[in-house]
């Protein structure tokens, strides 16, 4: 089972992971100019907590 790490970049996550984009959102993390970074390097930009971020980007996907 993939777990996502906060190396990942954030589009990459969302073309293979549709359904982490709902998560992306609520998060208020831009994908679309701030798309080509890590998502740890862009949560620690905007503020957000990188664990609690990948923890939910996980839930998401190994919930389907």
């Amino acid at each position: 089972m993939a777990t996502i790490t906060g190396d990942k970049i954030i589009n990459d996550v969302i073309k293979k992971y549709p359904q982490t984009i709902k998560v992306f959102n609520d998060y208020k993390v831009d994908s679309c100019c701030g798309g080509g970074a890590p998502i740890e390097t862009t949560a620690k930009r905007d503020g957000i907590d990188v664990e609690e971020l990948l923890k939910a980007l996980n839930e998401a996907v190994h919930r389907d």
